[in-house]
């Protein structure tokens, strides 16, 4: 029986796009388009960001630096903020499961700014049990740490969590715990395991 139930945030409740970032910053800042995606999205700078070792004006200051960006930070952010799209069929199904009463929680890597727009934009927020958010933890998934703040804060069996996410790392690591896994690769087919799963949706 599943008594928990964990969704990823990034890809699952909500689709993002750094290209919609790069695009605006791009006008305003002395690199090109695939050289500002590359460090927004695939450098060390955010990853630094979201596993807590830096806060937002630090992460602002360093982009800065690397990018020459010349808006302030409270335009820097209105930009990082407005890249999520949600998945409303996701969405919806994490309604279903919340309404009957199973504990839900999100474990995702994030930072500061993405959770404080996403608190102020979308009302499922609220509806989850708790959040497990890599910036408050110090731990990136798919790293150990952060998945043994989810089970104590579940605190139920390793077998009694239900976990989806879009990365194969991230699902491998929650499989190796004793995890019920679903690599989402969809609604349909997420809602297909949920139901395999015995879960109200």
């Amino acid at each position: 029986m599943i008594r928990a139930v964990a969704f990823d945030i990034g890809k699952v409740l909500l689709d993002f796009d750094y290209g919609i970032l790069v695009r605006k910053m791009v006008l305003r800042s002395r690199l090109d388009e695939p050289a500002l995606e590359q460090l927004l999205d695939q450098s060390p700078l955010l990853a630094k960001y979201e596993s807590g070792q830096m806060n937002c004006d630090e992460f602002f200051l360093a982009v800065r630096q690397e990018t020459g960006y010349k808006g302030t930070q409270e335009e820097f952010a209105a930009l990082f903020e407005n890249i999520f799209t949600p998945i409303k069929e996701v969405i919806a199904m994490h309604e279903q499961i919340s309404a009957s009463g199973l504990p839900t929680y999100t474990l995702s890597n994030t930072n500061p700014m993405a959770v404080r727009h996403i608190q102020h934009t979308y009302p499922f927020w609220t509806r989850f049990t708790g959040h497990v958010l890599s910036h408050e933890h110090g731990s990136l998934k798919p790293e150990n740490e952060i998945y043994e703040a989810l089970e104590m804060v579940a605190d139920c069996d390793v077998s009694e969590i239900a976990y989806l996410d879009d990365r194969a790392e991230n699902v491998a690591v929650g499989k190796s715990r004793g995890w019920q896994v679903i690599h989402f690769e969809g609604p349909a087919q997420a809602r297909t395991a949920f139901g395999e799963l015995g879960l109200p949706v």
